[in-house]
């Protein structure tokens, strides 16, 4: 087993799926190729958790998923095939469970207030009066919770319903109206915490409560039992959740470097556009969503784009530009979900300006609004700026750039106060020389950067993606809707530059968090090469379905629901449990009709009511079945191709769970569903004793475990050289790694089709005698034409004979 993988496979760990589980398979992965299983957490969680992010105990490996000694024996099975384990590590948050008391240090937090030794642990405005900590759990307001009599006393705990809190000692016998103000704690209601909420939050969550891990005592405390696995041999390697959230990441890097020798680590970083990983963080890059956008985009046609656009904005009334829907979506998230942080900036900024007299004359209002347009119109999760140091080249250029965005929405009399706001976030120096309040100053920088990245989220991902659907596939984690397609050479800068720079990140194509499954995308992907024949379906089928049609319902969640029957289309529609499920999400998610805080069951009635029609309708059933028949081989060759690229490409490719099998997966829990692990390996291994591939699902498989296999038998292959191989036509992409392993793909193939196929089209290959493992093909050097080379499949992995 090698330090540095040379393939992942990701596993969702819960009490369905356990550590005894998971061995059950390690003999098939190390048969697919796999060198090391992927883990989702492992420490304890909340009760009841399906994802393991909530962690409520750092001391114990998760006791639904079979505790240590289950994970010893899945230690065990992995050492006995020489292959290793990589963790995900929560090191932004913890849960607040239900309840609470399941949570040790919460809970002294709750009972002692900021005399508890657990106090530095959470990152909570006390305020000047030591405010209590907000526990917004109540379904009323308090008023009317006590009218009720919904708060109990037992003993030491105050009772509401499941929740239990900690009594603050000497409380106990005090009339339950004062006792309740007595407290480090105050409830209240749930609506109060958008604007109210003391404690650092993930995103929105309030059940995830932000953890400092920027103080040793914490980091060391949060992290001893995964160091404990690591050197003891049953980890190895890391990745990190969210480093955005944390205060400083690249000193948490270089702390979680040193306790680990150096482990193999990635970050769960979205890069934005053509940002790049800062060069100064010890890891080995990210989690591939950045490859995930380049390898996809391959397979997007930019001709597709005009008219798309045009279909979307008739049938939907959508601007034909993203930007305004985001911008307007991150307004609403500034607005609503994030008006607590930006109030804690304000009053930051306030103190700031007060105690320095050559700053003062600035208004809380002013800064508000100051704050808000700096957080709209930041296009990245952060600047990293570290308190102390100048800020780096990239850091001013991210501020500068927001800031002139910023301008343009504020008054004249804003603009000295933008100017300050934009001095104080990047370090300089502003006011009086001594830099009265440094404490403040450094809170605000570090506080900002924290912000940002819910805003992003929040606004892009979970609102902007759920509102604007020109073409779905592009609206993507890490993705950009109006980033329409990758041309070859773009890839290849891409490749070459990770290669250079990042040989170790990971790669990917569908995650636990990914929007829709890497083959979704790809069935979608072929409709940016016919926006033609795509609009004319979505029409038929608009006048089949018109009785249907209620009028709450709203062109775009409409049009959602025809890319995805497409999208998910397999001999037949998705199930309608999956697909009503999946629709409510999305509108949700959406907020324009109905939000998960406030639904709107007529709205959501209507939605469901058309989508069940739809999937009664045996005529509107049998078109759609007719043009996606239409568009198989074109599938298969986006389908294939996006998979060889990935799995062959710089980097450490991951497989997430089942999808070496064409899954037509949604967003979370639709994919989280159980694998059929033993279909699987049943499939592989007649694969292995010589049989052709029957179907699709044979096909990806062939292609991930031969390509898998070939990285764990030629690792200097893959350790090596990226290089372009030369090609007479726009519709393949070849590369060889190394100078041992050449990957050819077919893309664009509908247009490759109108051409009447590959013709005379060449690639030139590297000297020696050349074989495809996915056929057994032998093929020489030069010139090869692509016709004979992607006889069988639409893709080739050649490897010399």
């Amino acid at each position: 087993m090698t330090a540095v993988p040379q393939a992942t496979y990701r596993l969702q760990l819960h009490a369905g799926f356990g550590f005894d589980d998971a061995a059950e398979v390690v003999s098939y992965l190390h048969s697919l190729g796999v060198s090391h299983a992927y883990l989702s957490p492992i420490l304890q969680a909340a009760p009841g958790s399906t994802h393991g992010y909530d962690v409520v105990d750092h001391s114990r490996l998760s006791q639904a998923a079979g505790g240590r000694p289950a994970f010893g024996r899945l230690a065990a099975k992995l050492a006995d095939h020489r292959m290793g384990a990589i963790a995900d590590v929560v090191p932004n948050h913890v849960a607040v469970p239900t309840p609470a008391r399941l949570n040790k240090a919460l809970w002294s937090v709750l009972r002692d207030g900021p005399s508890s030794p657990y106090a530095e642990w959470f990152d909570v405005d006390w305020g000047a009066g030591n405010q209590p900590l907000l526990m917004a759990v109540l379904g009323h307001r308090i008023g009317k919770v006590l009218a009720d009599g919904e708060l109990s006393v037992d003993g030491d705990v105050l009772r509401y319903y499941d929740h239990e809190f900690p009594l603050r000692p000497g409380t106990e016998n005090l009339p339950i109206a004062e006792l309740v103000t007595e407290q480090w704690y105050r409830l209240a209601h749930w609506r109060v915490a958008d604007e109210e909420l003391n404690y650092r939050r993930f995103f929105d969550v309030d059940t995830l409560a932000a953890v400092r891990v920027e103080n040793q005592e914490v980091f060391e405390a949060t992290h001893a039992l995964l160091f404990s696995l690591l050197h003891e041999g049953k980890l190895n390697g890391f990745r990190i959740d969210h480093p955005d959230g944390l205060a400083d990441p690249r000193g948490y890097l270089r702390r979680l470097a040193e306790r680990t020798g150096g482990a193999w680590v990635v970050v769960e970083k979205i890069l934005e556009g053509e940002e790049e990983l800062p060069s100064d963080w010890p890891c080995a890059g990210t989690t591939g969503y950045d490859a995930l956008l380049r390898v996809g985009g391959l397979f997007v046609d930019p001709s597709g784009a005009a008219p798309l656009s045009a279909f979307h904005s008739e049938l939907t009334g959508e601007p034909a530009d993203f930007a305004p829907v985001v911008e307007q979506a991150k307004r609403e998230v500034v607005k609503h979900g994030q008006y607590a942080e930006v109030h804690r900036l304000v009053e930051l900024l306030a103190r700031i300006c007060q105690d320095d007299v050559r700053l003062r004359d600035h208004t809380r209002r002013a800064f508000h609004e100051v704050v808000v347009e700096l957080l709209v119109n930041f296009d990245r999760y952060r600047a990293y700026v570290v308190p102390g140091e100048p800020p780096d080249h990239t850091a001013v250029m991210a501020m500068e750039h927001a800031t002139e965005l910023a301008r343009r929405h504020l008054d004249e009399e804003l603009q000295d106060t933008l100017e300050l706001v934009r001095d104080l976030l990047l370090g300089r120096e502003a006011g009086t020389a001594s830099r009265i309040d440094e404490d403040a100053r450094h809170e605000l920088i570090v506080r900002f950067q924290q912000t940002c990245g819910p805003v992003m989220a929040k606004g892009i991902e979970d609102t902007a993606f759920y509102r604007w659907f020109r073409l779905t596939a592009l609206n993507e984690v890490g993705g950009d809707p109006e980033h329409f397609g990758v041309s070859p050479e773009e890839f290849h800068a891409y490749a070459a530059r990770l290669n250079d720079r990042w040989p170790r990140t990971m790669t990917t194509l569908s995650t636990h968090d990914t929007k829709r499954s890497e083959d979704v995308r790809a069935r979608l992907a072929v409709l940016s090469e016919q926006p033609g024949a795509w609009t004319e379906a979505v029409r038929h089928w608009r006048s089949l379905s018109a009785d249907y049609r209620d009028t709450a319902l709203d062109g775009s969640t409409e049009y959602l629901l025809w890319q995805t029957l497409f999208g998910t289309w397999d001999h037949g529609p998705l199930a309608e449990d999956r697909l009503q499920a999946y629709l409510q999400k999305a509108i949700r998610e959406a907020k324009r009709h109905t939000s998960w805080t406030s639904p709107d069951a007529e709205y959501e009635e209507s939605v469901a009511a058309f989508a069940t029609a739809v999937l009664a309708d045996e005529a509107l059933l049998d078109s759609v079945r007719r043009f996606a028949a239409a568009q198989t081989e074109f599938v298969r060759a986006a389908t294939l191709g996006q998979k060889l690229v990935q799995l062959t490409m710089p980097g450490v490719p991951d497989v997430y769970q089942g999808s070496e099998f064409v899954d037509l997966s949604l967003v979370d829990p639709d994919n989280r569903r159980p694998v059929d692990y033993l279909r699987r390996l049943e499939r592989l291994t007649r694969l292995d004793d010589g049989a052709n591939p029957d179907g699709l699902s044979d096909e990806k498989l062939l292609v991930t475990s031969r390509a898998l296999r070939l990285r764990r038998q030629q690792p200097e292959a893959f350790a090596g050289s990226y290089t372009p191989l030369p090609t007479s036509s726009g519709h393949a992409v070849a590369f060889a790694r190394g100078d041992s392993v050449v990957t050819i793909a077919t893309r664009l193939p509908v247009a490759l089709h109108r051409l009447g196929g590959w013709g005379d089209s060449t690639v030139v290959l590297p000297e020696g005698e050349w074989r495809d493992v996915l056929t057994g093909r032998s093929v020489g050097s030069g010139a090869a034409r692509i016709h004979d080379l992607l006889a069988d499949l639409p893709v080739a992995l050649l490897t010399r004979s």
